[in-house]
C-alpha cells in the first residue's frame, strides 16, 4: 500500500481523514461508512483496499487500526432510507456522518470517489482512493468489517436468508433464499431482488 497523497499532505497538514464505505451493492442490509484519522507518517505495508484481504486479516487489521488511529467513526444507513434516497445518496449521507463525527476534526479529508456537498472541510476525491491512500485503505477495512459484524447480527434475526454467508450481495445463495421465503425487512425494496 503506497501512503501517497499522505507523504505530500502531511507537510502541510497533522489531521488527514480517510473515507470509505461498504455495502453499496448488496440487495439487503445497510450502508456503512467509515473514517480514519491516523497519526502523521503512520504506515503499514499490510493496510490495503479491504475487497483484497480475507476476513480474518481484515479482523485482525480492524483491531490494529482501532488502537493506532487519532480517530475513527462510522455512518450507517439502513435499507428504508437507501430505499427513499437512492444508494448513492444514502452513502454520502453516511460517509458525512462518519466525518462528522470525528473527533477531533480533521483538516482535510481524502474520499474515496466521491464529493460530498454538505462539508465544509477541504475535500480530495480519488478515484480508486482504496488502493492509493493509506488512510482509505483503513477506512475500508473498517467499514467493511463493522457492516459484516452488523450483517451476522441478522443472520441471527432472519436465519432463513444465511446473511452470515453473503451479507447481503447478490450472490446464488442469496437469490435462491430470495426466490424461496420472499424478502425481509432489511431488503432493499428499489433494488431487483431476483
Amino acid at each position: 500500500m503506497k501512503s501517497f497523497p499522505e507523504k505530500r499532505l502531511w507537510k502541510r497538514y497533522n489531521l488527514i481523514a480517510g473515507v470509505d464505505e461498504a455495502g453499496r451493492g448488496p440487495l439487503a442490509g445497510p450502508v456503512v461508512a467509515s473514517a480514519v484519522i491516523l497519526p502523521q507518517g503512520y504506515s503499514n505495508p499490510e493496510i490495503d483496499d479491504s475487497k483484497k484481504l480475507n476476513s480474518k486479516k481484515r479482523e485482525r487489521l480492524f483491531r490494529l487500526i482501532k488502537k493506532d488511529a487519532l480517530s475513527f467513526s462510522f455512518g450507517i444507513v439502513d435499507a428504508a432510507v437507501i430505499d427513499e434516497i437512492n444508494i448513492l445518496e444514502a452513502t454520502k449521507r453516511a460517509m458525512s456522518q462518519a466525518i462528522k463525527s470525528l473527533n477531533p476534526s480533521p483538516e482535510i479529508v481524502l474520499i474515496d470517489a466521491l464529493k460530498l456537498d454538505d462539508i465544509k472541510i477541504r475535500q480530495v476525491s480519488i478515484i480508486k482512493g482504496d488502493q492509493l491512500s493509506i488512510s482509505i485503505a483503513a477506512a475500508s477495512i473498517l467499514a467493511k468489517v463493522k457492516r459484516d459484524a452488523i450483517m451476522y447480527e441478522y443472520h441471527k434475526k432472519y436465519p432463513l436468508y444465511q446473511f452470515a454467508q453473503h451479507k447481503g450481495y447478490p450472490t446464488r445463495l442469496h437469490r435462491q433464499c430470495l426466490r424461496k421465503y420472499g424478502s425481509c425487512p432489511i431488503h432493499r425494496k428499489t433494488f431487483r431482488l431476483l
